[in-house]
C-alpha cells in the first residue's frame, strides 16, 4: 500500500550562489561588455551611483550635509517666521503646462518642443537581404497566394541567399494548407528574378547559372538596340560598331555557361588541358569564360547580411618601463562608482519603514558585491597578464618566431586559481603589445616536438605550413605527406594527419584543389 514517510537522506552538492554567478560573468566581460554591464547596474540600483571628474569626495560630502543638519533648525525657524504664502511662488501655470498633455495647446515653443521628432528617429539600422527583397516584391502586382508564397521564401533564405528547401517541403508545411508545389516553384522563378541576381538557387551551380544568363540576356538585349539605332541611324541595315565586341562577349558568355552546366567541378579543380577537350575549344576562348565566372557572386545575399563591425578596444596593455615589462589595466571610460551616502543616512534613521530599509539594505548588499567581483576580476586579470609577460618576455622582443608553448593549467597553478578560472579571464579579452593588439587567448598554445629537443608552438607550425604552401610550384603542390616530410627534415615531429588538421584551420584548400593544369 502506499502510505507517507519522511526519510532524511545527507548529500554534498556544489551550489552557485548569486554572488558567485555574478563574480564568474563579470570575469568573462570585455572591457564593453563591463562598460554597459556598469551602466546597467546604475540604472538598476539606487544605491550605485557614478562619480564625476569634478563630483566631491566622499568626506566633502559628508562634511555639507553635517552643516546642513546644524542650519535645519535655524532655516525652519526663519520660515515659520515668514507670513508669505509658499503657493504665490510656484507658477501654476508653467508648471501644468509642462506635465498635463499639451495637445490643446497652440503655437508657442513649447509646441513646438513637443512636435519635434525624437533623435531616435534619426537612427538607422543597415538594410538586410530580407528588406531588400521584400521591398521590391511591395512594387510588384501578384495575386495574394502568389505574394503570400514569396515571401514564405523570402524567410527561408540563408544569409548566403540560397534556398536550401525544396518547393515540396515548402508545400508540406503550409499551416494553411491552400499552397502547392506548383505555387512555390512560381514563386521561387519571382524571388530568382529580383535583385540581386542568383539569390533564391539551390546551389552554387543555380546560383552562377542565374546570373550567367542574366548577363547573357543584357548582352542580347544590347545587340538588338544597337542594330535597331544602326538601321535608323544609315536607313539600311548594316553592322554596328559595337556588334562584333558584343558578340564577343556572347560567346564567352554561352562558353561558360557550358562551363557551369556540365563541367563546374573540373572548374575547381582547375583542370584547364581536360576543360579545353570537352568543350572542344583552345585555351584563350577557355580562358576568357573562366575570367567571366571568376566576376560572379557566389554568395549573393552578404552584401546585404553584413555584419555589424565588432569593436575591439584593448583590456590590457604590456608596457617596457626600463628592463622590466609592466602590466598596464586599460580603465579609461570605464565608470567609477561609489555608494550614495544618502542612503545609507535613510538607514540610520529610525523613523525609515521596514520595508524601505530592507530594500535598502538588499541594494546595498547587492552593489557591495558589485564592487568587489569588479575589483575580483582586475586581480585577477593582472595576476594572469603577469605571468603571461614572465612566459612570453621573448615574443614581446622580438615577435611570434620567439613564442614559447604554454597551457592555461601552468598558468591556473603558478596564480593558485581553478584553470576555468584563467579560461574565463583571458576570454574575449585583448592585449595591446609592441608586436600589436592581439587576443590573449592567443598566448595560450600547445607545442610539438621542435628541432633541438625543444617544443614548438602551433602558431609558429602554422605559420611554417603556410610558408611552404606559399612557394610551392601551383603545377605541383606540396601533399600532405610532403608537407610533413618537410617538417621532420626541419627537426619538428609533426605527422601527417597533423598537418592536415592545421592547413584546413587555416583555410586552405587540399592538393588536387591547388594544383594549377595547363
Amino acid at each position: 500500500m502506499l502510505t507517507p514517510k519522511l526519510n532524511l537522506r545527507v548529500s554534498q552538492r556544489q551550489v552557485l550562489t548569486p554572488g558567485l554567478v555574478q563574480m564568474v560573468s563579470v570575469l568573462a566581460l570585455n572591457k564593453l561588455e563591463l562598460k554597459e554591464m556598469i551602466n546597467a547596474e546604475v540604472v538598476e540600483n539606487p544605491v550605485l551611483e557614478e562619480i564625476e571628474d569634478n563630483s566631491e569626495t566622499y568626506e566633502e560630502q559628508a562634511g555639507r550635509e553635517g552643516d546642513r543638519e546644524l542650519t535645519a533648525e535655524q532655516q525652519k525657524t526663519e520660515k515659520e517666521r515668514e507670513e508669505k504664502d509658499p503657493f504665490d511662488e510656484i507658477d501654476m501655470g508653467e508648471y501644468f503646462q509642462d506635465y498635463l498633455d499639451p495637445g490643446f495647446r497652440v503655437a508657442g515653443p513649447s509646441f513646438e518642443d513637443v512636435d519635434a521628432p525624437s533623435f531616435e528617429n534619426f537612427l538607422s539600422k543597415p538594410s538586410t537581404l530580407s528588406d531588400h527583397l521584400l521591398w521590391q516584391l511591395g512594387s510588384m502586382s501578384l495575386r495574394p497566394e502568389l505574394r503570400m508564397a514569396t515571401e514564405v521564401i523570402v524567410g527561408n533564405l540563408e544569409d548566403n541567399g540560397y534556398l536550401l528547401v525544396s518547393d515540396e517541403e515548402l508545400a508540406a508545411h503550409d499551416d494553411r494548407g491552400v499552397a502547392t508545389p506548383q505555387l512555390f516553384a512560381e514563386a521561387r522563378a519571382v524571388v530568382q528574378s529580383l535583385d540581386p541576381i542568383g539569390v533564391g538557387a539551390a546551389d552554387l551551380r543555380e546560383c552562377l547559372l542565374l546570373q550567367v544568363r542574366a548577363c547573357l540576356k543584357e548582352v542580347e538585349v544590347a545587340m538588338i538596340r544597337a542594330r535597331a539605332q544602326s538601321v535608323r541611324r544609315d536607313g539600311e541595315e548594316g553592322v554596328p560598331d559595337a556588334f562584333p565586341a558584343l558578340e564577343a562577349r556572347r560567346s564567352q558568355l554561352k562558353l561558360a555557361c557550358r562551363i557551369v552546366t556540365d563541367h563546374l567541378q573540373l572548374l575547381q579543380k582547375r583542370d584547364l588541358r581536360e576543360l579545353m577537350r570537352l568543350l572542344g575549344s583552345q585555351a584563350e576562348p577557355v580562358n576568357n569564360a573562366i575570367e567571366c565566372i571568376r566576376q560572379l557572386d557566389p554568395r549573393p545575399g552578404q552584401r546585404y547580411n553584413l555584419s555589424e563591425t565588432r569593436l575591439i578596444e584593448p583590456d590590457v596593455a604590456f608596457v617596457k618601463r626600463g628592463d622590466d615589462w609592466v602590466v598596464v589595466m586599460n580603465e579609461e571610460d570605464l565608470p567609477a562608482l561609489r555608494l550614495n551616502a544618502g542612503y545609507r543616512k535613510m538607514l540610520r534613521q529610525k523613523d525609515t519603514e521596514r520595508e524601505v530599509k530592507e530594500y535598502v539594505k538588499e541594494r546595498y548588499r547587492s552593489a557591495i558585491q558589485l564592487l568587489r567581483n569588479i575589483e575580483q576580476r582586475k586581480n585577477t586579470i593582472v595576476r594572469t597578464c603577469e605571468c603571461i609577460v614572465r612566459r612570453q618576455g621573448d615574443f614581446l622582443e622580438r615577435g611570434v618566431d620567439a613564442m614559447r608553448p604554454m597551457m592555461i593549467k601552468e598558468v591556473a597553478e603558478e596564480i593558485g586559481v581553478h584553470p576555468s578560472t584563467v579560461s574565463r579571464a583571458v576570454a574575449n579579452k585583448y592585449v595591446h603589445t609592441p608586436q600589436g593588439v592581439y587576443e590573449l587567448r592567443f598566448f595560450f598554445a600547445e607545442g610539438v616536438n621542435g628541432p633541438e629537443g625543444g617544443d614548438l608552438p602551433l602558431p609558429l607550425l602554422k605559420k611554417k605550413v603556410r610558408k611552404l604552401i606559399d612557394d610551392e610550384d601551383p603545377r605541383k603542390p606540396l601533399t600532405d605527406d610532403a608537407l610533413a616530410a618537410e617538417l621532420q627534415r626541419q627537426g619538428i615531429q609533426v605527422t601527417r594527419r597533423t598537418v592536415a588538421k592545421y592547413r584546413e584551420d587555416m583555410n586552405i584548400a587540399s592538393t588536387h584543389q591547388r594544383r594549377q593544369r595547363q
